[in-house]
């Protein structure tokens, strides 16, 4: 059987990350859906490219069970979270991202996934390859200078640009039962 893939997208998102992670799922017959980490579908890629997600984060909350995985596809809001962690989208945004990573599923991400999973405190002992400039931030998991790295159920990047080293794991975990 197929799993189910919730896709978070950050507005802006970069597309590079996103793209890269949609057409992966696509050609290998993997179902998803793309919620958009803002109040509206509509969101921008770091390039200016209007996108419409096909849901928004807050409608995702509640509805984990139905997927299998969640991917966190980063972008340029992530600098700024710091001034926007109070906005409903990124209290959301924490809370999908927890009960994903407590009920044990699938998580993947590349630039500031490892991040974000981190402070939500699921990474608890895990390793995660986390950008460079974000390593300061990891306190529960271990960073490491790996450009991927898997752990258990953690997929993550350093970077966007290096997705492609971590998609045949990825996506013979999201096709095995």
């Amino acid at each position: 059987m197929t799993k189910r893939v919730a896709v978070l997208a950050v507005d802006p998102v970069n597309g590079f990350g996103l793209f890269q992670y949609l057409e992966a799922f696509f050609e290998n017959g993997i179902s998803y859906k793309v919620f958009a980490v803002a109040d509206q579908k509509e969101i921008r890629t770091n390039s200016g490219i209007s996108l419409s997600a096909d849901d928004v984060i807050a409608n995702l909350k509640g509805h984990e069970d139905e997927y299998d995985a969640l991917v966190f596809a980063c972008g340029d809001a992530i600098p700024v979270f710091r001034d926007n962690a109070d906005k409903a989208y990124n209290v959301n945004l924490l809370e999908v991202i927890k009960t994903f990573g407590e009920r044990g599923k699938l998580m993947i991400g590349h630039c500031a996934g490892a991040m974000m999973f981190d402070l939500t405190g699921i990474t608890q002992g895990k390793k995660v390859a986390v950008h460079p400039l974000g390593k300061a931030a990891i306190r529960n998991g271990i960073a490491t200078d790996n450009k991927s790295e898997v752990d258990g159920n953690f997929f993550t990047a350093q970077e966007e640009n290096t997705i492609w080293t971590m998609m045949p794991q990825l996506l013979q975990a999201l096709k095995s039962d």
